[in-house]
């Protein structure tokens, strides 16, 4: 335990509040960027079935 504890103090380094914050922006970016790529995805396949059943 005790190693544990003095390589967590000492040796991690640890992100800065700046750093923290503008990869937290960047991951909820690209997250709802690919939130959105899916929901498109998910409707062109909806709207192919749909067509295809339609005609038969």
């Amino acid at each position: 335990m005790k190693d544990a504890y003095n390589e967590l103090v000492y040796k991690v380094s640890w992100p800065s509040r700046e750093e923290l914050t503008s990869s937290t922006m960047i991951v909820m970016i690209a997250s709802l960027i690919i939130a959105v790529c899916v929901f498109a995805m998910d409707t062109l396949f909806e709207w192919i079935v749909k067509f295809l059943y339609g005609i038969l």
